[in-house]
């Protein structure tokens, strides 16, 4: 239950895919000639206008919010009609709770690096695929309070005959906090072979390691008017590691003033394994915890991908490009099996147009559109995800024959998912999450031809 997914970019479920200035300022970047193509546009490396050396250098800074508006009902006392058969009474008005999850990446690197000689280019690129940045939230999760404040009523049940106190809710305090940290490290590495004037093809693979750290704690006390003394007490500080290997094809074509980019990266099998320094729960939480034992392994396989684009030179000082990207994240293994529940995988939209002020000064801007394929027994407090739309924003300046700088600006609106449960976190007590997010991304890079 700790365990907080933080996808901080752009891209699919599991997936980053902004890793260059280029991308915040245009979004569109799969059928580029320039060095990020290493990662968008493999294939289209072979059209480098030089040959040699090229290099690229990113630095992103990512910040994002994570919030649920909870409502649920909750316990307000015993029908004592039967003394024999207690029978709990719900209250008239729901238990209602704003939680706000931050998230944080303030440097964010990235390497890129081509070497054209003729028909061939070896390239590459390090990176944080996946992931990059820490989740907190200081309130805990609505699924913790929730289970919690069900569970101490069913222990207040137990001792009713007892003459024991009623645990409603106006009597005890739940403290609870988490943080949630993963990031992906890519590096990948593959050769182009410029096969004729307009054709191109590229084949490589990608190493991912998969890191991340998670400590979180619930605790629920008696208030002091009424006896104080710990109700429950809930501990995790669990690291995860795990890696895996993503073979990546692709092509290029260019026809005259168009030019088509494709790639396929394949699913990524991908298993993360449990280093647990803490673990403490109380037996009635074996089901909610359980799962981050020592050495226990867990799915997060990265799923395939495919990308298309087609750019377009209007005139020699505008150029417009247009891309699609599919995600197939229902056969990408996740934990729980949780990829079942999901209607479809994820279609991506994406546009961009870039226009040459001066020779000196390009201007660009770049539209997405991300439909994931979400239902409501996919959606939960610990790993949420929103249909979105961004747009960025930015500039290439050219410092000299040799190298450019690329600066960029990104945000991304996020449409609020609405979840109803009549069995609300498994209390059986109706409840209503409202999940939202929002995304702004800055960036700067440098490119270099040696």
């Amino acid at each position: 239950m700790l365990i907080v997914s933080i996808p901080t970019f752009a891209g699919g479920l599991l997936t980053n895919t902004n890793q260059h200035a280029a991308f915040l300022r245009m979004l569109s970047r799969g059928a580029t000639f320039e060095i990020d193509g290493a990662l968008s546009n493999p294939a289209g490396l072979a059209f480098l206008p030089n040959d040699g050396f090229h290099v690229g250098l990113s630095i992103q800074s990512a910040f994002q919010t994570r919030n649920i508006d909870a409502s649920f009902m909750t316990y307000s006392g015993l029908d004592l009609t039967n003394p024999t058969a207690p029978v709990p009474t719900v209250s008239d008005k729901a238990y209602s709770k704003y939680y706000k999850g931050k998230a944080a990446a303030p440097v964010i690197p990235s390497v890129f690096a081509a070497y054209k000689k003729g028909d061939w280019t070896i390239s590459g690129f390090f990176a944080i695929t996946a992931g990059g940045g820490k989740a907190s939230f200081d309130d805990g999760l609505p699924i913790f309070e929730s289970a919690a404040m069900a569970k101490i009523f069913q222990k207040s049940l137990d001792g009713v005959a007892q003459g024991g106190l009623i645990m409603t809710p106006d009597k005890y305090i739940i403290n609870s906090a988490m943080d949630g940290k993963q990031y992906i490290y890519s590096l990948q590495l593959g050769l182009t072979y410029k096969i004729n004037d307009w054709l191109s093809a590229f084949a490589g693979g990608r190493m991912n390691y998969f890191t991340g750290g998670y400590k979180g704690f619930l605790n629920a006390n008696l208030k002091e008017a009424y006896g104080g003394g710990e109700l429950m007490d809930l501990e995790l500080d669990c690291d995860q590691t795990g890696w895996g290997l993503t073979p990546v094809l692709g092509v290029d074509a260019k026809f005259g003033k168009f030019n088509i980019g494709a790639k396929y990266e394949f699913k990524t099998n991908l298993n993360i394994e449990n280093k647990t320094n803490n673990l403490k729960y109380p037996d009635s939480a074996e089901s909610l915890v359980g799962s981050y034992k020592d050495g226990v392994n867990t799915p997060n396989d990265i799923p395939s991908m495919l990308s298309v684009a087609v750019a377009y030179e209007i005139l020699p000082v505008l150029r417009a490009s247009v891309e699609y990207h599919f995600y197939d994240d229902k056969k990408a293994g996740m934990a729980g099996d949780k990829q079942k529940y999901l209607t479809k995988g994820t279609n991506e939209y994406l546009m961009g147009i870039e226009w040459d002020v001066t020779k000196q000064l390009s201007l660009s801007c770049g539209g997405q559109i991300t439909d994931y394929g979400l239902s409501d027994n996919f959606q939960n407090d610990t790993s949420f995800s929103c249909d979105s739309y961004t747009l960025g924003v930015g500039a290439k300046v050219v410092l000299s024959e040799r190298a450019n700088l690329n600066v960029g600006y990104m945000w991304t609106t996020y449409e609020d998912y609405t979840k109803t449960s009549k069995n609300y976190s498994g209390t059986g007590l109706p409840g209503t999450n409202v999940y939202s997010r929002t995304n702004k991304v800055f960036g700067l890079s440098i490119d270099y031809r040696f």
